[in-house]
C-alpha cells in the first residue's frame, strides 16, 4: 500500500477489524454491481470511496428525469446518457484509483458467467425477479457471495447469500416460485432516502464479505419499514426442498 492510500483510507485502517491487511483486501477486490439505479448509486459510491480496487458495473437503461429523485450517482447533465457510463464518470471523480469496467447493456450468458466467476462478491441492485433468480443461479454455480436487496414505497428487504457455506440459504429459499411478479418503483413509487439507506447496507455487506467478517446478513432477512423506522431481522433458514440449492449440482 502506498502512502497516499494510507492517508486516504486512514479512518478505516484505524479500525481493528480492518487495519492495513483489510484495506489491502479492499484494494484487491473485484465487485460486480448489477443495476445503477436507486440502490446501485450508493453501493457504487461507497465501495469506490472505501477503496475497492475494481468495480464492474452493468445497466442497459438511460437516465431520465424521474430517476434524479433518488439515483444520486446521476445528475442533470446525465439525462439521456447510459446509466453505466454516467455512474462510471461519477465514480472516477470520487476515486480515480478505482478501476471501473462499464457494460452499458444487459450482461447475459457467457459474458455474465465470466463476470460472476471473477467477482469477489456480487451486489444485486436490479428491480426484477428474473434478474435476481439468474444472479442467484450463477452465485451458486461459481460459489460467489451475493448481496441482494429490494426497495419500494417506504419498505425494503436485504439479505446476503453465501454459497461457500453449505448450511446457508440461497435467494430461492426465500422465493422458490420463479413465476412471481414483484412491485416496481415505476408502478408503486418509492421514497428517495429509502434506497440510500438500503444501498448503504448492501455496500456494508459487500465490504464485510470481502473482509470475511462475521455478522453478515447470511441466513437472515433484514426488513426495513421507514414509515415507523423499524428494522426487523428474521432468521432465513435453508429450504430443504429449494429448487435451486437443495440438490446443488455445482
Amino acid at each position: 500500500m502506498q502512502q497516499h492510500e494510507r492517508e486516504r483510507y486512514s479512518r478505516q485502517i484505524k479500525l481493528p477489524q480492518i487495519g492495513e491487511d483489510g484495506q489491502e483486501k479492499f484494494l484487491s477486490a473485484r465487485v460486480l454491481i448489477i443495476g445503477m439505479g436507486g440502490l446501485g448509486s450508493p453501493v457504487a459510491m461507497y465501495l469506490a470511496a472505501a477503496g475497492v480496487g475494481h468495480l464492474v458495473i452493468s445497466d442497459f437503461d438511460h437516465v431520465d428525469t424521474s430517476n434524479l429523485q433518488r439515483q444520486i450517482i446521476h445528475d442533470q447533465d446525465s439525462l439521456g446518457e447510459s446509466k453505466a457510463t454516467s455512474a462510471a464518470r461519477r465514480i472516477n471523480a470520487l476515486n480515480p484509483n478505482c478501476r471501473v469496467d462499464v457494460f452499458d447493456y444487459e450482461l447475459d450468458d457467457e459474458e455474465l458467467e465470466n463476470e460472476v466467476r471473477h467477482a469477489t462478491v456480487i451486489v444485486d441492485c436490479t428491480d426484477n425477479f428474473t434478474s435476481r433468480f439468474e444472479l442467484n443461479r450463477l452465485s451458486l454455480k461459481f460459489s460467489t457471495p451475493l448481496a441482494s436487496a429490494a426497495a419500494v414505497r417506504f419498505e425494503a428487504q436485504i439479505s446476503t447469500f453465501d454459497p461457500r457455506r453449505a448450511d446457508t440459504p440461497c435467494y430461492q429459499c426465500l422465493y422458490p416460485d420463479t413465476s412471481i411478479e414483484g412491485a416496481t418503483c415505476a408502478g408503486e413509487g418509492v421514497m428517495a432516502p429509502l434506497v440510500g439507506i438500503v444501498g448503504s447496507i448492501q455496500a456494508m455487506e459487500a465490504l464485510k464479505v470481502i473482509l470475511d467478517m462475521p455478522g453478515t446478513l447470511t441466513g437472515r432477512l433484514l426488513l426495513v419499514d421507514t414509515t415507523t423506522m423499524e428494522f426487523t431481522s428474521l432468521v432465513l433458514p435453508k429450504n430443504s426442498s429449494c429448487p435451486a440449492c437443495s440438490e446443488n449440482k455445482y
